[in-house]
């Protein structure tokens, strides 16, 4: 096992509402959240964009100057961080992630491994949104490898249920993933792999020998369980508002910072300390 973890902070996520959660959508405030992720032990920041206008920024956006706007505040506010950019989009059309990608150059690009059936009923038995599917057919994949090669950007494999994480290794089978391979398990989607610490071991049984891997936990007092697990089998680490709103005793987070803290403390419980920004670029080159 390591004795580091990249620990990743995921600021904001996708439909959040910023009238009723404190997530930061604004260039400024997602630059102060990215600097109290950095204090607090986070060496990687995942970025959902959001709309800039009046009312709006509760919607995502795919607007380059945008997404420009808000790298440009958080590597001026911490120069040493690493920007993961969100790619996921419905459909064949890859144009928005793409140029965003392409403008930004993050170091770090979410790859979504394969589809799923993104789905979530009520107590009362109702859909809780028309079912969609979130579909990643391979040759979207390909797309998106192709322009994360082109500009220097290390693909995060992220695997919503054990099919996805069986298929990183046949990706890297067909010559589509190159070593070293980085996988996330996304673990708390209703229609997805459930957020359990005792799945974790048969999780990375089935990743390519020596793929690296973190944990994506949604939920609540649930996720401190998993990510305790994760940092005892020597995974990567990640929290944020898009994550959960809830410290390990229950009460309700208001800073991305107060998660990451915690996110600290279940590490060093681990025995094991966070990865400077110096060893998180070395991890993902």
């Amino acid at each position: 096992m390591s004795d580091t973890a990249v620990i990743t902070c995921a600021l904001t996520g996708v439909l959040t509402n910023p009238l009723t959660h404190p997530v930061p959508v604004t260039p400024e405030q997602m630059a102060a959240e990215a600097r109290a992720a950095w204090d607090a032990g986070a060496t990687v920041v995942h970025i959902h964009y959001r709309r800039q206008e009046p009312g709006m920024g509760h919607l995502p956006s795919w607007d380059p100057d945008v997404a420009a706007s808000i790298v440009d505040a958080i590597r001026a506010e911490v120069p040493d961080i690493l920007i993961n950019s969100s790619t996921g989009v419905f459909g064949d059309d890859i144009s928005g992630p793409a140029s965003v990608l392409e403008r930004v150059k993050p170091e770090i690009g979410a790859l979504n491994a394969g589809s799923l059936n993104y789905l979530k009923v009520r107590s009362n038995g109702a859909w809780a949104w028309p079912p969609m599917l979130f579909d990643n057919p391979v040759h979207k994949i390909e797309k998106f490898l192709g322009v994360m090669r082109d500009n220097d950007i290390a693909p995060e494999c992220e695997c919503f249920d054990t099919g996805i994480v069986r298929s990183v290794g046949l990706l890297a089978k067909a010559g589509l993933l190159h070593d070293p391979i980085h996988a996330s398990f996304v673990m708390g989607v209703a229609s997805g792999m459930p957020a359990k610490a005792s799945w974790l071991p048969l999780l990375v049984e089935e990743l390519p020998p020596g793929a690296a891997w973190q944990t994506i936990v949604i939920g609540r007092q649930e996720v401190w369980d998993v990510h305790r697990a994760s940092a005892e089998l020597g995974g990567d680490l990640r929290t944020g508002l898009e994550d959960t709103f809830y410290l390990p005793d229950g009460s309700r987070a208001t800073s991305n910072g107060q998660l990451v803290e915690a996110l600290v403390k279940v590490l060093r419980d681990a025995g094991r300390e966070p990865a400077t920004a110096a060893q998180a670029r070395e991890h993902y080159s």
